[in-house]
């Protein structure tokens, strides 16, 4: 179940100020106030303390970095993927901190709040973030993991957390996975589909997390058509353009772009491995009564002048073969 950042944090901060917050609202409301130090009960543990740092939009990149370990592609994260953060924070600014912890070099690793990260750096703003010195490795992935359920991730996204549970012997199968994640062996199918995929490919759409598991699929048929020399000509394409594909779009919102950005790849992938053409054939039958035609493995029947009882008897014929 997706987790709202509101609820979020207030699943996080169970104390800010050091004012005992007995419910949900009164942690949420600590939370949004923005208090300068506040304790936080990491996954359920030990208390621990962490101060408000106000980072200048211009020193972002320079001083924090997200968690290595956190499931979402950093590189999916533009204007249009972050365009619901984008929209509140430059209308009222970032309404939660994220978190972090200090590295001993002094910059400052991010540990949920990926998405507001990039958002501050788009639109230019200051990045507000809780940072504490002393949160071990299974606490940051904690916070990590917490974090990211409330933005469903991507397929793609989806796909590498499922190939680690299988690298790793935690999950058998596509069955194994799809109990574990709570989801469809479909869902599963699409997933690692989409993992299966090179990241330039992927890169090219403005919005990762709109593909559905249709688009990935006849993707990643369409790619595995094409042939190991094809394949690396295809992503070579494909940083040749002047940034990503989805950046050369004319069109005007991300559905538009997405279709423009799939005949386009669609269209290269043609260049390099033209489709075989159907053969069709039409066939007369009774002269001005019956035809046939034959394109592939389809087989079209036109038939003229029929009466109810001959059309009864054909369509149960029909069916008969077919069923």
């Amino acid at each position: 179940m997706a987790i709202k950042t509101s609820d979020l944090n207030a699943k996080l901060f169970g104390k800010a100020n050091k004012r005992r917050a007995s419910t949900p609202q009164e942690a949420q409301s600590a939370a949004k106030e923005q208090a300068q130090v506040i304790e936080l009960a990491v996954a359920g543990e030990d208390l621990v303390s962490f101060e408000l740092i106000r980072i200048p939009a211009d020193q972002i990149e320079k001083t924090t970095f997200v968690f290595q370990e956190n499931a979402r592609e950093q590189s999916f994260l533009n204007e249009h993927a972050l365009s619901d953060v984008l929209a509140t924070l430059r209308d009222k600014g970032q309404q939660y901190p994220a978190v972090g912890r200090r590295q001993e070099d002094g910059s400052i690793e991010v540990l949920d709040g990926s998405r507001r990260r990039m958002s501050c750096i788009i639109a230019n703003q200051e990045f507000l973030i809780y940072v504490a010195n002393n949160i071990n490795a299974d606490h940051a992935k904690f916070l990590s993991d917490v974090a990211n359920a409330h933005k469903p991730l991507s397929l793609y996204e989806k796909g590498k957390e499922m190939l680690a549970k299988l690298d790793s012997g935690e999950a058998e199968d596509q069955k194994a996975l799809a109990k574990m994640f709570q989801c469809s062996e479909a869902l599963v199918s699409g997933a690692l589909k989409a993992a299966d995929l090179p990241l330039e490919l992927l890169q090219a759409y403005p919005n990762v997390s709109d593909l559905g598991r249709p688009t990935i699929v006849k993707l990643h048929k369409q790619f595995n058509e094409l042939g190991d020399d094809n394949q690396l000509k295809l992503i070579s394409r494909c940083g040749e353009t002047d940034g990503f594909i989805w950046q050369q779009s004319s069109a005007h919102g991300v559905a538009r772009i997405t279709k423009e950005v799939s005949e386009t790849l669609e269209t290269w992938m043609h260049e390099l491995v033209p489709p075989k053409r159907t053969k069709v054939t039409k066939t007369d039958l009774v002269k001005g009564r019956a035809s046939y035609t034959r394109k592939g493995p389809n087989l079209a029947v036109n038939l003229k002048k029929v009466d109810d009882q001959t059309m009864d008897e054909i369509l149960a014929f029909i069916k008969s073969k077919i069923q």
